[in-house]
């Protein structure tokens, strides 16, 4: 959807004519937008079809309009010039990433909360940031460590 409002609205507005005016630079402020209205119908389609799962999610889906990632994904297709399909797709296995990584890190945190006697100090918050730390070690394996 995003790609549409970008190549269409955006940088290309058909609706103007011949020459319309370029409104790239409102391009992160009508994904936001974007991704808030979408989020708000699947919120409206849950609550009407599938009122268990509606109650289950509870504060976390309208969470996801301010997930970061979400507008990360939609950036990187922009920056990257991705075609639809190229969009389609990179959007899908950035979500299974995320949900990889998410899946990873509850696990991680779960099983340290169950059997790690840690120092007070590193009860909670402290402990979770020291495993997003070595989880982000863990993945910039994927990149062949080529930060630098």
């Amino acid at each position: 959807v995003c790609w549409v409002v970008n190549e269409f609205l955006l940088v290309n507005p058909a609706i103007f004519g011949e020459e319309g005016p370029n409104l790239a630079f409102m391009q992160t402020i009508a994904f936001i937008l974007v991704i808030a209205a979408l989020v708000q119908f699947v919120e409206m389609f849950l609550k009407k079809s599938v009122p268990s799962l509606y109650q289950a999610l509870g504060i976390y889906l309208p969470l996801i309009t301010t997930n970061c990632a979400v507008l990360g994904v939609v950036l990187l297709n922009v920056q990257n010039s991705y075609d639809f399909i190229e969009s389609v797709v990179y959007g899908v296995t950035g979500g299974l990433g995320f949900l990889l990584a998410i899946f990873l890190f509850a696990s991680v945190r779960e099983r340290l909360e169950a059997t790690m006697e840690c120092p007070k100090a590193f009860e909670g918050f402290p402990i979770a940031l020291v495993t997003a730390g070595l989880l982000a070690l863990c993945f910039m394996g994927f990149s062949g460590l080529s930060v630098f």
